[in-house]
Protein backbone atom coordinates (compact mmCIF):
# COMPACT_ATOMS: atom_id res chain seq x y z
CA UNK A 1 0.00 0.00 0.00
CA UNK A 2 1.36 3.26 -0.36
CA UNK A 3 2.19 6.29 1.86
CA UNK A 4 -0.76 8.12 3.00
CA UNK A 5 -0.26 11.68 5.01
CA UNK A 6 -2.30 10.78 7.69
CA UNK A 7 -3.79 14.47 8.38
CA UNK A 8 -5.62 13.84 4.94
CA UNK A 9 -7.82 11.25 6.12
CA UNK A 10 -10.23 12.71 8.69
CA UNK A 11 -12.17 9.48 9.48
CA UNK A 12 -12.96 5.69 8.32
CA UNK A 13 -16.41 5.03 6.99
CA UNK A 14 -15.83 1.83 6.18
CA UNK A 15 -12.71 -1.09 7.19
CA UNK A 16 -11.77 -3.42 4.55
CA UNK A 17 -13.04 -5.68 6.77
CA UNK A 18 -16.30 -4.15 6.39
CA UNK A 19 -16.45 -3.58 2.73
CA UNK A 20 -15.71 -6.97 2.09
CA UNK A 21 -18.36 -8.71 3.91
CA UNK A 22 -20.97 -6.32 2.45
CA UNK A 23 -19.42 -6.83 -0.72
CA UNK A 24 -19.80 -10.42 -0.83
CA UNK A 25 -23.33 -10.16 0.42
CA UNK A 26 -24.01 -8.50 -2.71
CA UNK A 27 -22.28 -11.50 -4.61
CA UNK A 28 -24.53 -13.69 -2.92
CA UNK A 29 -27.84 -11.54 -3.75
CA UNK A 30 -26.84 -11.37 -7.57
CA UNK A 31 -25.82 -15.42 -7.37
CA UNK A 32 -29.78 -15.76 -6.38
CA UNK A 33 -30.96 -13.41 -8.59
CA UNK A 34 -29.16 -15.11 -11.75
CA UNK A 35 -29.57 -18.89 -10.63
CA UNK A 36 -29.69 -19.84 -14.65
CA UNK A 37 -26.05 -20.12 -15.43
CA UNK A 38 -26.92 -20.56 -18.98
CA UNK A 39 -27.87 -17.20 -19.44
CA UNK A 40 -25.18 -15.10 -20.06
CA UNK A 41 -24.20 -12.40 -17.23
CA UNK A 42 -21.94 -10.13 -17.65
CA UNK A 43 -20.80 -7.05 -15.57
CA UNK A 44 -19.62 -3.71 -16.73
CA UNK A 45 -17.43 -1.54 -14.70
CA UNK A 46 -17.48 2.01 -15.20
CA UNK A 47 -13.33 3.12 -14.85
CA UNK A 48 -12.01 4.35 -12.74
CA UNK A 49 -13.28 3.88 -9.35
CA UNK A 50 -15.02 0.69 -9.82
CA UNK A 51 -12.35 -1.40 -10.97
CA UNK A 52 -11.94 -2.87 -7.54
CA UNK A 53 -15.17 -3.38 -6.53
CA UNK A 54 -15.35 -5.16 -9.48
CA UNK A 55 -12.97 -7.48 -9.14
CA UNK A 56 -14.20 -8.23 -5.73
CA UNK A 57 -17.88 -8.46 -6.50
CA UNK A 58 -16.78 -10.84 -9.57
CA UNK A 59 -15.00 -13.26 -6.88
CA UNK A 60 -18.01 -12.98 -4.99
CA UNK A 61 -20.81 -14.43 -7.60
CA UNK A 62 -21.52 -18.07 -7.27
CA UNK A 63 -22.28 -18.61 -11.01
CA UNK A 64 -20.33 -18.16 -14.74
CA UNK A 65 -19.97 -14.39 -16.10
CA UNK A 66 -18.28 -11.98 -18.35
CA UNK A 67 -17.01 -8.82 -17.49
CA UNK A 68 -15.95 -5.33 -19.64
CA UNK A 69 -14.79 -1.88 -18.90
CA UNK A 70 -16.52 1.91 -19.94
CA UNK A 71 -14.57 4.62 -18.95
CA UNK A 72 -17.07 7.85 -18.55
CA UNK A 73 -15.69 11.57 -17.20
CA UNK A 74 -17.77 13.56 -15.75
CA UNK A 75 -15.89 16.35 -13.97
CA UNK A 76 -14.21 18.95 -14.68
CA UNK A 77 -11.83 19.29 -11.47
CA UNK A 78 -10.64 17.10 -8.24
CA UNK A 79 -13.80 17.37 -6.66
CA UNK A 80 -16.47 19.66 -8.46
CA UNK A 81 -18.84 17.78 -11.30
CA UNK A 82 -19.30 19.58 -14.66
CA UNK A 83 -22.68 18.01 -15.39
CA UNK A 84 -21.17 17.15 -18.79
CA UNK A 85 -19.96 13.51 -19.55
CA UNK A 86 -17.65 12.13 -21.97
CA UNK A 87 -17.38 8.74 -22.92
CA UNK A 88 -13.10 7.80 -22.75
CA UNK A 89 -13.62 3.81 -23.20
CA UNK A 90 -16.69 1.87 -24.87
CA UNK A 91 -17.45 -1.80 -24.38
CA UNK A 92 -15.42 -4.48 -26.29
CA UNK A 93 -17.67 -7.11 -26.32
CA UNK A 94 -20.74 -7.69 -27.49
CA UNK A 95 -24.06 -7.61 -24.85
CA UNK A 96 -26.77 -8.88 -27.19
CA UNK A 97 -28.53 -11.16 -25.34
CA UNK A 98 -26.72 -10.96 -21.56
CA UNK A 99 -28.27 -9.78 -18.78
CA UNK A 100 -26.12 -6.94 -17.80
CA UNK A 101 -25.07 -5.42 -14.52
CA UNK A 102 -23.68 -1.91 -14.43
CA UNK A 103 -20.95 -1.94 -11.44
CA UNK A 104 -19.86 1.71 -10.27
CA UNK A 105 -17.95 2.91 -7.31
CA UNK A 106 -20.55 5.71 -5.79
CA UNK A 107 -23.91 7.21 -6.98
CA UNK A 108 -24.00 10.97 -5.99
CA UNK A 109 -25.63 13.27 -8.58
CA UNK A 110 -26.88 10.12 -10.75
CA UNK A 111 -25.35 12.34 -14.09
CA UNK A 112 -22.73 9.70 -15.08
CA UNK A 113 -25.28 7.19 -15.14
CA UNK A 114 -28.15 8.58 -16.88
CA UNK A 115 -26.54 10.73 -18.97
CA UNK A 116 -23.75 8.85 -19.73
CA UNK A 117 -25.90 6.94 -22.32
CA UNK A 118 -25.28 3.50 -20.46
CA UNK A 119 -28.78 2.28 -19.61
CA UNK A 120 -30.15 3.60 -23.00
CA UNK A 121 -27.41 2.78 -24.76
CA UNK A 122 -27.10 -0.79 -23.10
CA UNK A 123 -30.74 -1.64 -23.76
CA UNK A 124 -30.38 -0.26 -27.73
CA UNK A 125 -27.54 -3.00 -27.80
CA UNK A 126 -30.50 -6.28 -27.10
CA UNK A 127 -29.23 -6.57 -23.41
CA UNK A 128 -31.92 -8.59 -21.98
CA UNK A 129 -32.05 -6.63 -18.65
CA UNK A 130 -29.74 -3.76 -17.18
CA UNK A 131 -29.34 -3.36 -13.47
CA UNK A 132 -27.08 -1.05 -11.78
CA UNK A 133 -25.01 -1.88 -8.97
CA UNK A 134 -23.24 0.57 -6.88
CA UNK A 135 -20.85 0.55 -3.99
CA UNK A 136 -21.98 3.77 -1.98
CA UNK A 137 -24.85 6.21 -2.57
CA UNK A 138 -24.98 9.82 -1.54
CA UNK A 139 -28.94 10.47 -1.97
CA UNK A 140 -28.91 13.68 -0.55
CA UNK A 141 -26.68 14.75 -4.15
CA UNK A 142 -29.12 13.21 -6.29
CA UNK A 143 -30.12 15.63 -9.27
CA UNK A 144 -30.73 12.60 -11.67
CA UNK A 145 -33.55 9.81 -10.66
CA UNK A 146 -31.11 6.73 -10.91
CA UNK A 147 -32.96 3.27 -10.18
CA UNK A 148 -30.45 1.03 -8.29
CA UNK A 149 -31.02 -2.56 -7.81
CA UNK A 150 -28.17 -3.40 -5.19
CA UNK A 151 -26.65 -0.90 -2.72
CA UNK A 152 -23.69 -1.51 -0.75
CA UNK A 153 -23.71 1.70 1.74
CA UNK A 154 -25.94 5.26 1.86
CA UNK A 155 -23.55 7.55 2.96
CA UNK A 156 -23.83 11.50 3.55
CA UNK A 157 -22.50 13.86 1.66
CA UNK A 158 -19.14 13.67 2.35
CA UNK A 159 -16.05 13.31 -0.01
CA UNK A 160 -14.72 9.49 -0.04
CA UNK A 161 -11.62 7.78 -1.12
CA UNK A 162 -10.21 4.78 -1.13
CA UNK A 163 -11.00 0.88 -2.45
CA UNK A 164 -10.74 2.90 -5.86
CA UNK A 165 -11.88 6.37 -5.82
CA UNK A 166 -9.83 9.15 -5.56
CA UNK A 167 -9.14 12.51 -4.92
CA UNK A 168 -6.89 13.78 -7.41
CA UNK A 169 -5.35 10.12 -8.82
CA UNK A 170 -4.65 9.62 -5.19
CA UNK A 171 -5.98 6.89 -2.54
CA UNK A 172 -7.11 4.64 -5.14
CA UNK A 173 -5.38 1.90 -3.39
CA UNK A 174 -6.86 1.69 0.22
CA UNK A 175 -8.39 -1.13 1.07
CA UNK A 176 -10.80 0.71 2.98
CA UNK A 177 -12.77 3.80 2.99
CA UNK A 178 -12.28 7.54 4.21
CA UNK A 179 -13.13 11.00 4.19
CA UNK A 180 -10.51 13.16 2.81
CA UNK A 181 -10.19 16.39 4.60
CA UNK A 182 -10.47 18.96 1.33
CA UNK A 183 -8.23 22.21 2.20
CA UNK A 184 -8.22 25.04 0.07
Amino acid sequence: MGVVPPHTISETLFSAETLQKRVRELGAQITSDYPDASEPLLLVGVLKGAALFLADLARSIGRPLEFDFVALSSYSGATETSGEVRVIKDLDISITGKHVIIVEDILDTGLTLRFSYLVESLLARHAKSVRICVLLDKPSRRRVDVPVDYCGFQIEDKFVVGYGMDYAEQYRNLPYIGVVKVTG
